[in-house]
């Protein structure tokens, strides 16, 4: 990364005995030599250690350490690694993609990086490292050889998405949906989508690609892609097996391996950026076969003869509902359990966001749905029906699980915050 130590050394007017940076790490645990260390947070602490290791740079805001000749101190880390990023972004012949939306984004950003990789080097945000510290992070992971970078924007306050396109200059846009995510900051959808589509301000209309059936997303200009007729790229077609979806885009057959509508649509939004880029669709069905998806997306695990569908990043009304629509939808030979914990940043209304998905639920084929969590208890008050099991604790899900529901199919959906996956 011979760019960004050049990017570096103009910065702060200082010159390093190495000639290059092996790569950048913010979790002093994984430092190699030749590598940039960003000391943020409790960071700090393992400055002496990572020194100890050959050619490693710090950049932290001790005093302490001005003047060691391998440390840059300024007066705020992250905000020196996000300067760092952008001036590193522009020194780099690359396409950045950024991705934003209230549910689907990890999803995405996997299913693009995946078509692109079928054709260009191309490099994507790991895990969900999306925010004000993930982002920059991200770009600063790129190099000289990457023709495309995959960046995934998230948000809970308004500025941020604005914040995160500065920084990265972002070539094309995706916005997934507008939903109910992050209410208790945003407070409402109005101001959801007003912050997510602040990305349409960095790039043409001809790059930016959106969810066209969104009631928000609808009215924009740019790429339009969804199931209405006046989409620019339309589903036609979709249908579930147990391995994934089958679908038409613009009258073109694709399979992809996650189930669920919702992942339908994600899939249809990177067929769009891929077709718009020039890729054929062979490329792009060889993509999506490449693509590796986070965990926790709809992810099945089998484990001691019990079939687990581990859906539990994340949680919000939308994603809740898709996720029961899909696990009720698919022809499984078993039984179906759903085990449901509680959605969290969901604001004043949470009670009522909680009924809601579990008036829904109700309504569903899904035979058992045990409930977990203080939220999910207080709107389980205002609903009878005798599908639902109340529980206290995850043990008591297990010992459940063991003793009453080890012949069925299970799926597992909450907030990450819940930990279902220990139930597995």
């Amino acid at each position: 990364m011979k760019q960004l130590l050049k990017v570096i050394e103009e910065k702060f007017h200082k010159t390093f005995k190495i000639h290059d940076i092996s790569k950048v790490e913010i979790d002093s645990r994984n430092i190699k030599k030749g590598d940039l260390f960003f000391a943020i947070n409790n960071g700090k602490n393992y400055i002496e250690n990572v020194l100890k290791i050959e050619d490693t740079i710090v950049i932290c805001d001790d005093n302490k350490w001005k003047n060691n000749e391998r440390v840059i101190v300024v007066e705020d880390t992250v905000k020196a690694m996000q300067s760092i990023a952008k001036d590193y972004r522009k020194k780099l012949n690359i396409k950045l993609i950024g991705i934003t939306g209230s549910e689907g984004k990890t999803t995405t950003k996997d299913i693009v990086h995946g078509i692109l990789s079928s054709k260009y080097k191309v490099k994507k945000t790991l895990g969900n490292y999306n925010n004000h510290i993930g982002l920059p992070f991200t770009i600063l992971q790129l190099n000289e050889n990457d023709e495309f970078g995959v960046i995934e924007m998230g948000m809970s306050h308004k500025g941020e998405i604005s914040a995160l396109c500065d920084i990265s200059d972002i070539d094309y846009g995706i916005i997934t949906n507008i939903g109910d995510s992050h209410l208790e900051f945003m407070v409402n959808r109005d101001n959801v989508f007003l912050e997510k589509s602040q990305i349409k301000n960095y790039i043409s209309e001809k790059n930016l690609f959106v969810f066209g059936d969104d009631i928000y997303l609808k009215n924009l200009s740019g790429n339009k892609i969804g199931f209405n007729k006046d989409n620019n790229f339309i589903i036609t077609a979709y249908s579930e097996t147990l391995d994934g979806v089958n679908f038409f885009v613009n009258g073109n057959q694709y399979t992809f391996k996650l189930n669920g509508k919702h992942n339908c649509i994600n899939a249809s939004i990177g067929i769009a950026l891929g077709l718009s880029l020039g890729l054929t669709i062979s490329e792009i069905q060889k993509g999506l076969d490449l693509v590796q998806v986070t965990p926790m997306r709809f992810q099945k695990i089998e484990k001691e003869g019990i079939l687990y569908i581990n859906d539990a990043y994340n949680a919000s009304p939308v994603s809740m509902k898709a996720s029961l629509e899909t696990f009720d939808k698919i022809n499984f030979s078993k039984k179906k359990l759903a085990i449901l914990a509680d959605m969290g940043e969901m604001g004043e209304n949470a009670i009522s966001y909680h009924e809601d998905v579990l008036r829904f639920a109700n309504k569903s084929n899904i035979e058992t749905i045990i409930i977990l969590g203080p939220l999910m208890k207080e709107a389980y008050k205002n609903i009878s029906s005798s599908k639902f099991i109340l529980v206290e604790n995850k043990e008591e899900i297990k010992k459940l699980i063991k003793n009453n529901f080890s012949d069925r199919i299970i799926l597992l959906k909450g907030s990450n915050f819940n930990r279902l996956w220990e139930i597995i």
